[in-house]
């Protein structure tokens, strides 16, 4: 049994005053990415220079704002790196670099040497504030942590003086979770009255979820309580840090913008410590997803998981929303039925608005491929099997032809204990219709139409049974000549036509045209379909009447 017992609930915030229930996510935040020191110390195998700069090109290509390019001060590839970026003039104008830091002397000095010639950066310091960490880690009372805080700030001050750079400070009261609220608040007032706002940039407060400790809606209150509670709360950045411990990430930063904060800090697929840093682009998506301009540039999924597994050598899981391999693809059958006619229905009403079950959003969007949508299994039922043939290779079926068809899948996929890509799909059609094996093969047609009765006359090529047989005949038209012509020959032949339907199997001048025939067996009462395609109508109606005698023998 789980020894439960040894966990305790973390305190709750009571705050009747909330109102961040009752908001919307209306626009996007500043995103500030740190993928390149959070998620970079958080890799196996930290990024190599050049990975590095592919990463860092990313997400200026996807244009993230803000950076946080590392710890310059911690190791001398960090500081490397930075140099490197100021020396081949990599940064672009208008994009702030973020640098972290400890409040300490030693580290600070050495971090503004690395910050040199760099037009803006956002100098971002910190320390532990939590009672936890205030207890077991540091051994200090409150003032002690709020004397740490304001001599970090007083160093940054006294760094900027011989600084051309234009400093942004942020201070983050890390652990900020586990701290009592009116605390943090006190922290953050002691380093804004030291800060004193040297330049025109106001101050940002990274409020970090450095340790999920409880539910959304309490970080979310924690937020908004920080917020209503700051002193010159218009010269203040409220910037949140999540990572995703209790697996709610995601959940604690879309509450945390409803409570108040402006700037988002977090990762490319929620790389990060432990279980992660928020993955930005999860949060982005949701935005677009309900028609706000994420302001980000990421129409192309793929492109981003192809950089971001090469460089950090680690793997998108299939079911991570929207980047994963699996997350467009309807296995059951149901869904499957839907997500078909919910396209279809956008195409018959030349609706400019999304809306189809079980799709969010259009993969295209993101640079993702109908193809894959639909994959067949056992569990797949008959719409599913229709939209591959429909949507990757054109053959709109009868709807009285879907089951048929699914059957044939089923029966496969039953004995093979796997799923059946596209091709496979196509491979099990042309076999059982456009190819199928019978007595009856069709070799040649020739036809001319009475102008004033609309009688035709076809003159036929056809084998039964390996013989070669040339029959004339008239009929009502095309089909019931063909019938007629056949029967002359082999008068055990006792079918009929229930139905027929056509449709061009591409465009222009080079389409061919699909057709389909149900006949059904007068002495069974057995029906079956028939496909044929041709360039030419006629014949492919034939064609589908030969598919159809062949599959009913």
């Amino acid at each position: 049994m789980l020894n439960y017992k040894r966990y305790q609930k973390n305190p709750v915030l009571s705050f009747p005053e909330r109102t961040w229930p009752n908001k919307e996510i209306e626009k996007a935040p500043i995103w500030c990415s740190v993928d390149m020191r959070d998620g970079n110390q958080a890799l196996i195998d930290p990024m190599t220079v050049d990975e590095k700069m592919e990463m860092f090109d990313l997400l200026i290509k996807l244009g993230f704002k803000e950076i946080e390019i590392g710890f310059p001060a911690a190791s001398q590839t960090e500081y490397d790196f930075l140099r490197k970026l100021v020396n081949e003039n990599k940064i672009p104008k208008g994009v702030k670099m973020q640098v972290l830091c400890q409040c300490r002397q030693d580290l600070i000095d050495r971090t503004f040497e690395a910050i040199e010639g760099i037009p803006e950066v956002v100098f971002h310091i910190y320390n532990s504030t939590s009672t936890l960490q205030r207890d077991v880690v540091f051994n200090k009372d409150r003032q002690g942590i709020i004397d740490i805080a304001v001599a970090g700030t007083k160093m940054v001050l006294d760094g900027m003086k011989n600084c051309k750079s234009d400093i942004t400070l942020e201070y983050s009261p890390e652990s900020f979770t586990g701290t009592e609220m009116d605390f943090a608040l006190d922290v953050c007032t002691a380093v804004q009255d030291t800060w004193g706002y040297p330049n025109d940039n106001p101050i940002i407060f990274n409020l970090p979820a450095t340790v999920e400790m409880n539910t959304p809606n309490v970080y979310a209150d924690q937020i908004e309580w920080m917020s209503t509670h700051f002193n010159k709360r218009d010269r203040i950045i409220l910037s949140v840090h999540p990572h995703n411990d209790r697996g709610t990430g995601v959940a604690i930063t879309e509450l945390a913008l409803l409570a108040g904060a402006d700037r988002v800090e977090g990762t490319l697929l929620g790389n990060g410590e432990r279980t992660g840093n928020v993955d930005i682009l999860t949060v982005a998506y949701n935005m677009f997803s309900q028609g706000v301009n994420p302001n980000l540039d990421i129409e192309d999924i793929k492109e981003i998981v192809e950089v971001y597994e090469r460089c950090t050598k680690m793997s998108v899981d299939d079911r991570h929303p929207y980047a994963g391999k699996l997350v467009f693809t309807a296995f059951s059958g149901s869904h499957q039925d839907a997500i078909n006619k919910g396209v279809h229905a956008m195409k018959e009403r030349n609706s400019e608005i999304w809306q189809v079950p079980y799709l969010p959003i259009d993969p295209a969007d993101i640079g993702r491929k109908y193809e894959p949508i639909v994959r067949i299994n056992s569990q797949s039922g008959k719409g599913g099997v229709a939209f591959v043939m429909e949507s990757v290779f054109g053959y709109t079926m009868p709807k009285a032809m879907h089951k048929e068809f699914a059957n044939v899948i089923q029966k496969a996929t039953e004995e093979t204990g796997k799923e059946m890509e596209p091709a496979e799909i196509m491979d099990a059609f042309t076999k059982e219709y456009l190819k199928a094996q019978g007595p009856y093969e069709f070799v040649y047609l020739n036809t001319t139409c009475e102008a004033i009765t609309d009688a035709s006359k076809v003159e036929l090529d056809f084998k039964y049974k390996g013989q070669e047989i040339h029959s004339v005949a008239e009929g009502n038209g095309p089909i019931d000549a063909v019938k007629l012509a056949i029967k002359q020959y082999v008068p055990t032949m006792n079918c009929s036509v229930i139905n027929y339907s056509e449709h061009a199997l591409g465009e222009g001048s080079y389409a061919k045209a699909a057709a389909y025939i149900l006949m059904k067996d007068n002495e069974t009462g057995k029906t079956t379909f028939g496909v044929g395609v041709s360039s030419n109508i006629t014949r492919a109606a034939i064609r589908g009447m030969f598919s159809a005698l062949n599959r009913l023998s």
